[in-house]
């Protein structure tokens, strides 16, 4: 059912927790599973130095958060946001079509924090 890698994402994921300082953070929630996801990120110079990750939520959105924040760090604010849903299940060697909304919380929440980070430097 689940790929190698989303079960070791899910056993061993990157990048938990909060940034205290955050330069912007980004909530979603799925209403139908319960599901929420939320990303902290850390900007230095245009380019997300540091990424966290919480979620609430099955071991398919777990493993999305923790894939997700492998790849938005280091990247441009421009570069993350050409991260897709898609992208993420894809690194995670695809998410059963019944998990398919799970990796859609952690891009859909990585967009919110990075509006919240433009809307805090617009000031």
């Amino acid at each position: 059912m689940y790929s190698e890698k989303v079960i070791e994402h899910f056993s061993n994921p990157r990048n938990v927790g909060e940034i205290p300082d955050a330069d912007g953070v980004g909530e979603i929630g799925n209403q139908v599973c319960g599901d929420i996801t939320k990303i902290f990120i850390k900007v230095e110079d245009n380019v997300i130095k540091d990424i966290k990750f919480k979620t609430f939520g099955c071991g398919a959105a777990i493993a999305s958060g923790s894939m997700l924040t492998e790849m938005a760090k280091g990247k441009t604010i421009e570069e993350a946001l050409q991260i897709t849903n898609k992208h993420v299940a894809d690194m995670l060697g695809g998410l059963p079509p019944q998990k398919m909304h799970c990796s859609n919380l952690a891009a859909d929440a990585l967009y919110k924090a990075i509006e919240d980070y433009k809307s805090r430097q617009a000031g």
